[in-house]
Formats: C-alpha cells, sequence, structure tokens
C-alpha cells in the first residue's frame, strides 16, 4: 500500500518539533504539528524523557506510517552534537519500538526537497511549508522544519513510484 501519513522530526535539546503529514488525492494535508520546549535548566536526561514519551504519544495518537528524523547537521561544536545525537536516539527508539519504519534526510535534502535549494533560509522554509500545507499561520521555524522532513520524504516516495 501506499504511504500516505508520516512523522517528521527536528530534533533539539531545547526544541523539538514535530509535524505529521498526511497525502490526500494530490494534496498534503498537516494532521498535527507542534513543539516541545524544553528547559536548559533540567537534565539533559529529563528531556530526552520528555521528548521520548512526548514522541510515543504522538504516534499512538497519529498512527504514522514512517518517522522521519533530520540527520545531524555537522557545522555545529561537539557537545552539541553529542546531545543532538542522544535527542536523534530517543526519537528513533520511540518509533523503532512502535515497530514504525525510520528515515533520515540531511537538513540539505529536505530543504531542496521544500524550497528547491539546499542552502535555503529558515524564513524560506517556513513559507513555502505554509504554502504547500495551505496553512493558515507560518509555522515556527522547528515546526517548519519538521514538517519539511515529512513533506520531503512523501515527495521522494512520490518520485519513487512513477
Amino acid at each position: 500500500m501506499f504511504m500516505t501519513r508520516v512523522l517528521g522530526v527536528d530534533p533539539g535539546t531545547i526544541i523539538t518539533g514535530f509535524g505529521v503529514v498526511e497525502r490526500r488525492d494530490n494534496s498534503l494535508v498537516c494532521v498535527d504539528s507542534g513543539e516541545a520546549r524544553l528547559s536548559k535548566g533540567k537534565l539533559l536526561s529529563n528531556r530526552l524523557q520528555s521528548v521520548y514519551a512526548g514522541i510515543s504519544e504522538i504516534i499512538v495518537r497519529t498512527r504514522p506510517e514512517a518517522l522521519v528524523v533530520e540527520n545531524i547537521f555537522y557545522g555545529k561544536n561537539p557537545r552539541s552534537l553529542i546531545k543532538q545525537g542522544e535527542m536523534r536516539g530517543v526519537i528513533i527508539l520511540a518509533g523503532a519500538k512502535q515497530g514504525i519504519p525510520i528515515y533520515e534526510y540531511s537538513p540539505l535534502e529536505i530543504k531542496r526537497a521544500v524550497v528547491g535549494y539546499g542552502r535555503a533560509e529558515k524564513s524560506q522554509v517556513q513559507m513555502m511549508v505554509k504554502a504547500i500545507l495551505n496553512l493558515a499561520e507560518t509555522p515556527p521555524a522547528d515546526v517548519a522544519d519538521a514538517l519539511a522532513a515529512a513533506i520531503c520524504h512523501l515527495n521522494h516516495l512520490k518520485e519513487q513510484t512513477i
């Protein structure tokens, strides 16, 4: 069966964005989206637990057929990369525990799929996500990135089936 519902996640240790996108006929629709704002003052282990529980709940509630996680961006400092890797790990674990296929795309691939240019600015991604999903308001940057990841995957699948 052709995949129609995808959960995209933009992993962050302070803000983790998520977006569920569904293909309906020839259009893409936002089913659910939001962000988890995590306190810098909390231990990283508590933030990891919180994101794991939140993503697990979203999976149960929205029943996506795939989970897409943005790959790590290589230009950050080593400490940030390690924390982001740990956050990605709990997100991937949440999907794996539910038996959902996991896919990864680089920020460059996601931006190229949504904006047409891999080095697009965050504001350009936000505007294109709003337009593609016909949203009433421009989503916050981390939510837009998560929705863009889901859109990227659905477009990638569409290209493979032609």
